[in-house]
């Protein structure tokens, strides 16, 4: 019953969107409803192992774009990728004192709260390191939320980035057999990145074998609009559904603590963006979604619908996720015994 009320507030959520022409109607229309009930105390009920697939789908379609073009571009994404760990360490420096000194947490959650790695990961280190896990949830899903939220509005509203590109072709568009290789590259893929342990699996295996096969001259579409839209409609109501049953004491806490953390880490990354453009190393939209700190599958889905290119951005973020998972326990260790 939770999950169809869900479904129906989703399905709302995008048809006011489309109704008042707000960008991103699949991915922000479901989260913010969701969010929106779920703060008047809606029971909400998610679905985890749809938005696995959902993810597997946005895998497949960012694999699909990677193209021996992609690798012209390395003399320039070299020293853009390299600037990835200074922008984790400038968040961190940033998020760490708010945290501790400003909100009071204790330092496993303030040091795994200020670190822009993937939601997962970070609830899993701060747990193990004994932080709170229910805080670490409502800060995480509220950075991966206001990013989200603020930056399709800020291109839209304010740079007239076009949001309403295609970020696929109708399904009767793409050939039977190329719809076929691209699931089972979705399944394979995560199946095989699941396999060996690898972080992120139903969204990198299938970007990884599907790139393979982009590359290869094997693939030459993308999977289909509709598919795309499925992606992003689940996506969003999993981030909304993550404040069901919040508290007023964390909704005062924890989730203004994320705002605040988020708003300074947009502004960080903001930074590291206008110094790239500035030096021409990336295109405008590129650079800002490459240095936000959101989550892989929501700069993804943004950059597909803006017409950037999604490749140049996911590989910014596995570089600043990969980072932080390498580097995030050995920094907190370290942080432990001084």
């Amino acid at each position: 019953m939770a999950l169809a009320v869900t479904l129906l507030i989703s399905i709302v959520g995008v048809g006011v969107f489309y109704a008042l022409a707000l960008p991103l109607p699949w991915l922000l229309g479901p989260l913010l409803g969701c969010l929106i009930a779920a703060l008047f105390g809606v029971r909400l009920q998610g679905a985890p192992r749809s938005s696995q697939v959902m993810r597997t789908i946005l895998g497949v379609a960012v694999g699909a774009t990677i193209t021996p073009a992609l690798f012209a571009q390395l003399g320039t994404l070299i020293w853009t990728l390299a600037l990835v760990p200074l922008l984790v360490i400038c968040v961190g420096a940033v998020g760490y004192p708010l945290f501790r000194k400003g909100f009071g947490f204790d330092h496993p959650t303030a040091f795994y709260a200020s670190m822009p790695g993937g939601l997962q990961d970070m609830l899993l280190f701060g747990e193990e390191a004994g932080g709170d896990v229910r805080a670490l949830s409502l800060i995480h899903a509220t950075r991966v939320l206001i990013v989200v939220m603020v930056l399709p509005f800020v291109f839209a509203f304010f740079y007239n980035v076009d949001l309403n590109q295609p970020a696929g072709e109708p399904f009767t568009s793409v050939p039977p057999i190329e719809l076929l290789i691209l699931a089972v590259a979705g399944i394979a893929g995560w199946r095989i990145a699941k396999f060996v342990g690898l972080f992120g699996a139903s969204l990198l295996g299938p970007l990884f074998l599907t790139a393979a096969l982009s590359l290869g001259d094997v693939i030459h579409h993308r999977p289909p609009a509709e598919a795309i839209a499925a992606a992003q409609f689940f996506i969003g109501f999993t981030i909304g559904v993550k404040y069901t049953g919040i508290s007023w004491r964390e909704l005062r806490i924890d989730v203004t603590a994320g705002v605040i953390f988020s708003v300074l880490s947009l502004i960080v990354g903001a930074i590291f963006a206008a110094v790239i453009i500035r030096l021409g190393w990336l295109p405008f939209t590129e650079a800002v979604l490459a240095f936000s700190p959101g989550g892989q599958a929501e700069m993804a889905i943004v950059a597909l619908v803006a017409g950037a290119d999604a490749a140049v951005v996911v590989a910014h973020h596995l570089v600043r996720i990969v980072f932080v998972i390498m580097g995030a326990p050995l920094v907190d260790r370290w942080f432990g015994s001084t």
